[in-house]
């Protein structure tokens, strides 16, 4: 369920379709890929921009930059520090399901950020929007089918995968005195809340891929073009 941002203590107000703030048809036209940590989505998003012309959106990059900025402002509107919190208090001294429950508390806000993102955004083809935060329950309520959407997920032996092949898998950056806790308690929030992604997919009709390395990441994206076919344009040619 979206929400409308609203000052607490008041309730908020659920967001559909038909009232979601959508100036430009961006948001409505979207093509959503969600999932877990790991599991290739940003790849696959790139393979379809590239081979169908569409725009690609990877939340991501926005959430670690532009919104690591409203993060901040919110924190003081609330009446918080502006300071990031200790590095060990979030790594090292939380528990994976304390972490896995912040996360999930934190992305209806976080998916408004995503929103105004791509309300900015005007594109004669669909964007396509990628990104962990991109949760089910939150997509949902604006789209007009479950095609418009996937749910990708690693298996457990190819998260361990990317972690041996991708360096920036393989510690918790930020000064943590105990930099394997730190990993093994990332490691396990990053479980429970693709654990979740997959729940809320699986509650709501929506398609969920499991990733575990047997096909490549062409084949994948072909498979997830097929899913999205009925909203997709030609592909282009010269990108095939």
């Amino acid at each position: 369920m979206i929400y409308a941002q609203t000052s607490r203590p008041h309730p908020r107000r659920p967001v559909t379709r038909n009232d979601l703030w959508d100036p430009f048809g961006t948001l409505r036209r979207a093509l959503w890929i969600s999932g877990g940590q790991w599991a290739g989505k940003s790849t696959v998003a790139r393979l379809l921009a590239h081979r169908y012309g569409l725009t690609a959106y990877h939340y991501d990059h926005h959430d670690a930059r532009g919104h690591n900025d409203r993060r901040i402002a919110r924190r003081v509107k609330l009446g918080q520090s502006p300071a990031d919190p200790d590095p060990d208090h979030t790594w090292v001294n939380t528990t994976p399901q304390e972490m896995a429950a912040g996360t999930l508390e934190g992305f209806p806000v976080r998916f408004e950020w995503a929103l105004d993102d791509l309300r900015c955004l005007v594109s004669g083809r669909p964007v396509i929007a990628e990104g962990w935060g991109l949760r089910p329950e939150l997509v949902a309520p604006i789209i007009d089918s479950p095609r418009r959407m996937v749910v990708m997920v690693p298996t457990q032996e190819f998260r361990e995968r990317q972690l041996r092949e991708l360096p920036r898998t393989a510690t918790v950056s930020g000064g943590v005195s105990d930099p394997e806790r730190a990993q093994r308690n990332r490691l396990e929030r990053d479980r429970l809340v693709a654990d979740d992604a997959v729940r809320s997919a699986q509650r709501l009709g929506i398609r969920v891929i499991e990733v575990d390395g047997s096909q490549d990441a062409p084949a994948i994206a072909a498979i997830v073009a097929d899913h999205f076919g009925p909203y997709l344009p030609p592909p282009d040619d010269h990108n095939a």
